[in-house]
């Protein structure tokens, strides 16, 4: 990941302490309609307007709406990106549902050292103090804010700060390869390796009652209340179940790396999107191809949060070449075998190791032969002119 300028969000819920709630959440409600309505016009054009004929064909209509300037020029300017989006994908029209508004420093003031956000939407001003922990707000004291963006979801009022935060990175003294799976998420930073066990199974059961009770229902399920809210309830339950295990574990492996002072190598997932192009769009691979980038998602998140370097490493063939000799692997069951050089591991790990050798030097089953990093970084790691059997000697035993 190249070093500059990233985003950093504080979700958190607020109450209203300055201002009717009731008017807010009219407010909010207008906001909805007029962002729908721009939305349906820009839909039936047969060529999308540049942003400069934005201004000219809704600036006045959203300033009758009572917007001010500058959230009616965010308006239309996010309509127009819902609208590209959607056609760029041959999706839908885009429909808007959730209450809520993004407002930039021009309508809203973020004063952390009170806890409270002042925003203003329609000519009206409230003020809405944040309801989290001080020593969490505390952490975005000295950063640059950049929106705020006001929401009501389930009879609840909650604000999200974007904040701008500077990525870094520190030069490394090693590797920690990542390696994930559906079970299992194994790690290795070049002597030693470890296995977290994951959540996505138990996510995937939850998610699977509630199809099977939509099947089940084809008719009612969308009228029946008890139906449609016990259909919600697991649905929230595997997304809470992957939101939480995600953030726990990414934070697990940062913060080892963060104190090894390694760099944090990843899969690129576009190759997992397109090797499940065709294939059945079952629950089980939309929830693992969801559930994988979430978790990177969290991964690169807390990077950033700690200046550690991130490797991005084409996954392709990690887990059927063999790290010590680059043949190719034959499985029996979960363990690998390769009938050239006697090399014997279990699936899991033999994908962190390759994922571990390629970020390196960027090759798999051959004496190092590339500059994946600076020779002075190298300092927890073997010396290249070993050859690589004796490197990986400790992992060849089952």
């Amino acid at each position: 990941m190249p070093e500059g300028a990233y985003h950093k969000s504080l979700k958190t819920e607020a109450e209203v302490v300055d201002g009717d709630i009731n008017d807010l959440l009219w407010d909010l409600a207008v906001h909805r309609h007029a962002l729908q309505k721009v939305v349906d016009a820009l839909w039936d054009l047969d060529k999308l307007p540049r942003r400069s004929q934005l201004h000219q064909m809704f600036y006045q209509m959203l300033r009758e709406y009572g917007f001010r300037a500058h959230v009616a020029r965010n308006i239309y300017s996010y309509a127009l990106a819902l609208v590209k989006a959607a056609k760029n994908s041959n999706g839908d029209k885009p429909s808007v549902r959730k209450l809520s508004a993004r407002l930039d420093y021009q309508d809203a003031r973020v004063e952390l050292d009170k806890g409270v956000v002042k925003v203003v939407l329609r000519n009206k001003h409230y003020i809405l103090r944040l309801k989290h922990r001080r020593g969490y707000i505390d952490r975005f004291r000295n950063l640059k804010w950049k929106e705020v963006h006001v929401k009501y979801e389930n009879k609840k009022i909650y604000v999200s700060i974007v904040f701008e935060v500077r990525y870094k990175p520190y030069t490394p003294r090693g590797l920690t390869a990542v390696d994930v799976n559906l079970r299992i998420v194994t790690t290795f930073d070049g002597s030693e390796a470890r296995r977290y066990r994951t959540r996505f199974v138990e996510a995937l059961s939850k998610r699977a009652r509630a199809e099977e009770i939509q099947k089940r229902y084809p008719k009612r399920w969308r009228y029946n209340e008890r139906i449609l809210n016990r259909v919600r309830a697991l649905h929230r339950r595997a997304r809470n179940i992957i939101n939480d295990y995600c953030w726990k574990l990414a934070k697990e492996i940062v913060v080892k790396a963060y104190r090894q002072r390694h760099a944090i190598a990843l899969e690129d997932l576009e190759y997992l999107r397109n090797s499940i192009n065709g294939k059945s769009n079952g629950v089980k691979w939309k929830l693992t191809l969801f559930a994988y980038r979430r978790l990177q998602h969290a991964v690169m998140l807390k990077a950033i949060e700690y200046s550690i370097p991130i490797l991005i490493i084409d996954p392709r063939n990690t887990s059927s070449t063999c790290p010590r000799c680059g043949s190719r692997l034959v499985y029996v069951h979960r363990l690998a075998i390769c009938r050239k050089c006697g090399f014997k591991r279990d699936r899991d790990f033999v994908g962190a190791i390759n994922i571990y050798l390629r970020g390196m030097w960027g090759s798999i089953g051959s004496s190092p032969n590339g500059d994946g990093m600076k020779n002075e970084t190298r300092q927890t790691t073997p010396n290249r002119d070993e050859p690589m059997t004796t490197y990986i000697k400790s992992y060849t035993s089952i």
